[in-house]
């Protein structure tokens, strides 16, 4: 990848109790989640979290409850105090900040999206979607058009003086992420953000999300319990399991290649013909044979298997911004469906 580093987290550890520096020692030492609530009274929140965020890439973190996931996120803009580590903005330690410029970062650099929508009640929808600016001190026929935009482009114009009570679920959330866009904040957190909502409009939420990103090129961190929802969103996918990353890295790679039984298991009911990409699948070198047609790399191995018919022997040359790329056989395609077993799981 390209992209810069814009936040970096460094053996970052969070540990919940009236004596965290002396249960530090106990976990250091490879005391258990389990263990150290046993015996020491002391929640293991995050163990030795190494992850690089990079610009205009969506991260996305994933677990199960209890897996740390919301807790890590709340440590990029100080919303909690890290028991030991690092938290890095651009290259410098945000631990080492005062209370000023924490408070400029969360108003200026990083927006936040929650999963309960956090609407303002007795606001109306355009006050609440320029409320970020509202807190930099300026006027609302300041920021009035600003907001009004961004409501507009995410599917609410015109409601600008409904109040939140007035609109759905879904609604209430596109509210959310025009607040955080109206703020015109580089880096946007993202808390389990379409969690509440229906599954068709958590659908629609998610695509809303990838065209206003192939339009903004922000930096997103998203959290989500979800892998189906994971594996659409992210370019980097981080998952976390009683604290500790388990594994991260590209979503293809990481279903094509889980790191132990624990990975392995997780992506198992995934359906990986309508996931798994033909970039991911195809061969870079030369393949001798027919070619039936053309495919782009994009495209998820459930259509190329369509264009085939279900016949075996067809072969497609893959594409990329007109250049070809590639060749994708069938023969490939059939064995990266099959879930592959760690030497674990096995």
């Amino acid at each position: 990848m390209t992209n810069q580093v814009k936040v970096s987290i460094r053996h970052l550890y969070k540990i919940f109790g009236d004596d965290p520096a002396t249960a530090m020692e106990a976990v250091r030492q490879g005391t258990s989640k389990a263990d150290l609530l046993e015996n020491q009274n002391h929640v293991l929140g995050l163990r030795d979290i190494n992850v690089d965020i990079r610009e205009t890439e969506i991260t996305v973190i994933m677990g199960l409850s209890g897996s740390g996931k919301s807790t890590l996120i709340r440590h990029f803009n100080r919303l909690i105090e890290p028991t030991a580590g690092e938290v890095c903005l651009d290259g410098e330690n945000i631990l080492e900040w005062d209370e000023a410029r924490l408070r400029q970062m969360r108003r200026e650099t990083m927006s936040m999206v929650f999963q309960k929508f956090a609407l303002l009640p007795h606001r109306t929808v355009l006050d609440n979607a320029g409320l970020a600016l509202a807190t930099r001190g300026r006027k609302r026929k300041e920021y009035e058009a600003e907001a009004e935009r961004w409501l507009e482009r995410v599917g609410l114009g015109g409601l600008g003086g409904q109040f939140p009570h007035q609109l759905s679920g879904g609604m209430q959330q596109r509210v959310g992420i025009a607040r955080a866009l109206t703020s015109n904040a580089p880096i946007m957190l993202m808390d389990e953000a379409f969690s509440a909502l229906d599954p068709l409009i958590r659908t629609d939420m998610q695509d809303l999300l990838i065209e206003l990103q192939a339009e903004l090129r922000k930096t997103i961190v998203f959290i989500t319990h979800d892998l189906d929802e994971a594996l659409k969103l992210a370019d980097h996918l981080v998952i976390l399991n009683d604290g500790a990353v388990v594994q991260q890295g590209e979503p293809q790679h990481i279903l094509l290649n889980p790191a132990d039984a624990y990975i392995a298991d997780f992506v198992a009911d995934i359906n990986r013909a309508r996931v798994l990409r033909a970039r991911s699948v195809m061969r870079t070198d030369p393949v001798d044979g027919e070619i039936a047609g053309e495919i782009d790399h994009n495209d998820n191995l459930e259509s190329v298997i369509e264009k085939a018919e279900g016949a075996l022997s067809p072969r497609f040359r893959v594409m990329r911004d007109g250049k070809p790329v590639g060749t994708l056989l069938m023969s490939d395609i059939m064995r990266a469906l099959v879930p592959r077993k760690t030497d674990h799981a096995a």
